[in-house]
């Protein structure tokens, strides 16, 4: 109060004197005021006053967060028009004019109303003028001043960061850098030492120390372990005012972790460790675990695990789970507890990552002894081979043994073992095996052509545990031998032209086999003995399995003989010596003179010669045509005549009613008579068909006469065996219907035809007893009053 009074009464002084010493001082306004100039002449005799006006204030100054009872006084605004009467005005305009800062607008005293703050606004800047209560107008211009906040030291040190986190290597030296923290005092650097701040550290000693000018937090002691602690926690203040008492302070904290390096060795916890792992295990079975200890963490923690030395290097094998770090050992090979029942490992365990600078701490490695027992378990059968391969002739008998397979029980037990095929491999069961030894035999005949290898699957199995069985291929090859002879590589279409001349080639012809001998094919052609001088072609043997047809006259006759028949024998050099005999039809040909086929049918002899293909195939429609009409005339003739099958109930014929619209029934009478069957000599006269329109060009055949009793289906191949040989037979299809039942029928005839050859009434009275089916039937021929 008493230094805010003391400004103040200087300020008023200030002022005061400035008021009275105008004429001595320059004004502060900043505007030109013009000077007025009144009075006379020279001329009138009068004296000349002028008259000066202006501003009278410096530049004021307002301490920041005043907490006193009264509002903070600023100073005082005064112009030289004020006579003090209440005629002028003072208005205040600008930074916080009538809020922040009030003025007297009779007296021009200006007040602070709020408790202002530097560090929001360390500067106001406003404006003031002073006008005629009377007549409204300014008695000065307008002008400005500044209103300045002196600071004090009402903020204290704030850092960037609440938190601050770092890390570093375990093992730094002393005075290695962590981190640097900065704090920030929003008091005017420029006056005094408010924003002046000095670092200190309040939590984190003796591990660690900080610079207080920088704020650099670096290590203060060596060697430090992450193993043995790996967080720190450490606490920095930051104060103004240099650090001196009463100054203002904030504080953060720093976490600072130390990293791992790679300056610990693996360790295994034990010295030998002890497994055990049954002999059927394959390889790739895991047999146990082992960890080597290594405190680091990450990279330098990785491990690698091998086998360095023991009687079981071979036999099994270690491997580095990269999640755990842990060896995995495996099996490598099969085990055989009948061989070796203990086996013995060197595992070694090395750092994958070691760090230079920690080498003179010892070799980054350890070993362990691992030893394993192999366990005894009944194991399948064994075969002495892993496959087998066995070759048999295709001409091997049934019965044959083959080959044979050989497989034993691998314990010490030894048991016995059956042998069998799985027909699975052998569906036509074609092989078989002596389930005692092992030995393979045939069991149906063989044939290479058809299927030249068998590929089966033999099984061992213990008799005492039939769970235990070994599967073995056996793969057959079948050997060939000449069973197959040769013949024609495919069908010859040969001609000879009516114009060849002797000793021109027609034809090459070449022959195939089925089988396959060891040296290849050879074979030889030649014509039948036969024909081994055949007076019209030749063959010649070109050694190469092919043969040529030779002409052996000039000129061929169409119209003498159209077509050749020449047989060839064909023979290959294997053994035994197969042959075949090929017919090669050659058909005489018009050629032109280079010898192109023009036509080989000896019908064209007998066209005339201006006949075209066209008109032929005219002429030919025609005639179909024709036929087709008289077949369609023939057609209807006959379905005129067809009468209904039952006139009425009782007419009832000696006829063979037929059921289910089986046959022709009642119109089949037409075309044969049925006595004749059952009386075979009646068919021996010249008897014309009734169904079929005799023609004149045809003679009526004389048949040899049938003895008596003969076989109704003797009879029946005979005529049918005299219509297939007769040359005068019909030229169309002519249907004859034969009905023969067959011997010894259960029912006999139901037919009333056999009356001819039977005396007296039958009993029907049994058709009731066969169903509804046979109800029209025993109507019929059941009744009393039957005709």
């Amino acid at each position: 109060m008493m230094r805010t009074y003391s400004l103040m009464v200087l300020l008023w002084s200030c002022v005061f004197h400035v008021i009275h010493v105008m004429p001595f001082q320059k004004r502060t306004n900043k505007h030109s005021h013009s000077e007025r100039i009144t009075g006379l002449s020279e001329n009138s005799g009068k004296t000349l006053h002028r008259t000066k006006r202006g501003w009278m204030w410096n530049q004021f100054f307002l301490l920041e967060e005043y907490t006193g009872p009264d509002t903070q006084y600023v100073g005082k605004l005064h112009t030289d028009q004020d006579k003090g009467d209440g005629n002028l005005k003072y208005i205040l305009t600008g930074d916080g004019a009538g809020s922040l800062f009030i003025i007297d607008e009779n007296t021009g005293d200006i007040h602070a109303a709020k408790k202002l703050d530097r560090e929001e606004k360390s500067l106001y800047v406003l404006r003031a003028k002073a006008i005629d209560r009377k007549t409204g107008r300014q008695v000065e211009p307008e002008s400005e001043f500044i209103i300045k906040i002196h600071d004090i030291n009402d903020n204290e040190p704030k850092f960037t960061k609440d938190t601050y986190i770092a890390s570093i290597p375990e093992m730094s030296g002393v005075g290695t850098s962590v981190i640097q923290v900065t704090a920030t005092d929003a008091d005017d650097a420029n006056y005094g030492n408010s924003a002046k701040v000095v670092y200190s550290i309040l939590q984190g000693q003796p591990y660690f120390s900080v610079d207080p000018e920088t704020g650099i937090i670096k290590t203060a002691l060596p060697d430090m372990s992450r193993e043995n602690r790996e967080q720190y926690q450490v606490v920095i203040q930051a104060k103004d005012m240099g650090g001196q008492m009463g100054g203002l302070s904030g504080t953060t904290t720093v976490n600072i972790t130390l990293t791992d390096v790679n300056n610990n060795p693996p360790h295994f916890p034990q010295s030998t460790y002890q497994f055990s792992s049954p002999e059927s295990a394959p390889p790739g079975t895991p047999v146990g675990r082992i960890k080597a200890n290594d405190p680091d963490v990450g990279e330098n923690a990785e491990i690698e695990y091998s086998i360095s030395n023991g009687d079981g290097s071979d036999m099994f094998d270690i491997v580095t789970d990269k999640d755990t770090q842990e060896g995995i050992i495996t099996v490598k090979k099969h085990l055989d507890f009948e061989n070796k029942l203990l086996y013995t490992l060197r595992v070694e365990a090395t750092n994958t990552h070691p760090d230079p600078r920690f080498l003179q701490l010892g070799p980054f490695r350890d070993t362990a002894f691992v030893k394993i027992s192999v366990e005894d378990i009944d194991e399948p059968p064994v075969f002495s081979r892993p496959w087998y391969l066995i070759e048999v002739d295709e001409d091997a008998k049934e019965g044959n043994i083959i080959g044979q397979v050989v497989a034993q029980d691998p314990d010490i037990t030894k048991n016995a073992i059956k042998y069998s095929v799985d027909r699975h491999t052998d569906l036509d069961r074609i092989f078989n095996i002596y389930s005692g030894n092992g030995s393979l035999f045939i069991s149906k005949p063989l044939d290479r052509e058809e299927t030249p290898w068998h590929n089966i699957t033999v099984i061992a199995t213990e008799i005492n545990n039939p769970r235990q069985s070994t599967q073995i291929p056996v793969f057959i090859r079948i050997l060939d031998i000449n069973d197959h002879a040769p013949e024609f590589a495919k069908y010859y279409e040969t001609f000879v032209c009516e114009n060849a001349k002797a000793g021109q080639l027609i034809q090459t012809v070449s022959a195939v086999d089925k089988d396959d001998p060891p040296r290849g094919h050879k074979f030889f052609f030649e014509l039948v003995p036969e024909f081994a001088v055949h007076p019209n072609f030749s063959i010649v043997d070109n050694k190469d399995n092919t043969a040529g047809i030779m002409t052996r006259r000039n000129g061929y006759s169409r119209s003498k003989m159209s077509t050749y028949l020449l047989p060839i024998i064909i023979f290959d050099n294997d053994y035994p010596i197969q042959s075949s005999t090929g017919t090669l039809t050659i058909r005489v040909c018009a050629c032109d003179s280079w010898g192109n086929m023009q036509s080989c049918n000896a019908e064209a002899l007998l066209l005339p010669a201006g006949l075209s293909t066209g008109a032929f195939v005219a002429i030919l429609l025609c005639i179909i045509i024709l036929l087709v009409l008289v077949v369609l005339f023939t057609a209807l003739k006959r379905q005129r005549k067809k009468e209904p099958l039952i006139i009425s109930k009782d007419d009832v014929r000696d006829n063979i009613v037929t059921y289910n619209d089986e046959g022709g029934g009642e119109e089949d009478t037409e075309a044969f008579d049925i006595g004749t069957l059952r009386n075979p000599e009646a068919r021996e006269e010249s008897r014309m068909r009734r169904d079929v329109i005799p023609e004149t060009i045809f003679q009526i055949r004389q048949t040899a006469p049938l003895w008596e009793n003969i076989d109704v289906q003797d009879f029946i191949h005979r005529r049918l065996k005299e219509n297939d040989s007769d040359p005068a037979a019909p030229p169309y299809d002519s249907l004859a219907t034969y009905a023969y039942e067959g011997n010894d029928s259960i029912a006999n005839s139901l037919s009333s035809l056999e009356s001819l050859t039977t005396e007296g009434n039958q009993d029907y009275d049994y058709l009731s007893d066969w169903g509804p089916r046979f109800k029209k039937l025993a109507d019929m021929y059941g009744g009393e009053d039957s005709d």
